[in-house]
């Protein structure tokens, strides 16, 4: 199983997109620093995902909704 995810930032008031095969770990990751893009809004908060069978269609979604470049998209899909 494979998951494309949005985690929030308080800090730094910003979204961030992904996907990754394990929602936890990765999480951890970026609450550890592990990841220079999202170093700096340490803590992480996870939002928003969604459940695909095969990598290919995670990375499919998350790049559809990094291509909106839209923060309104984004709140948009919160709050459904």
């Amino acid at each position: 199983m494979f998951y494309t995810y949005i985690i929030y930032s308080k800090s730094t008031d910003k979204y961030y997109v992904g996907y990754t095969h394990d929602l936890g770990l990765r999480l951890e990751r970026h609450n550890s620093g592990w990841s220079k893009s999202t170093k700096s809004g340490i803590p992480w908060e996870l939002v928003y995902n969604e459940k695909f069978e095969t990598k290919s269609e995670a990375i499919k979604r998350e790049n559809e909704i990094k291509i909106k470049k839209s923060r309104k998209y984004i709140e948009e899909l919160l709050n459904k």
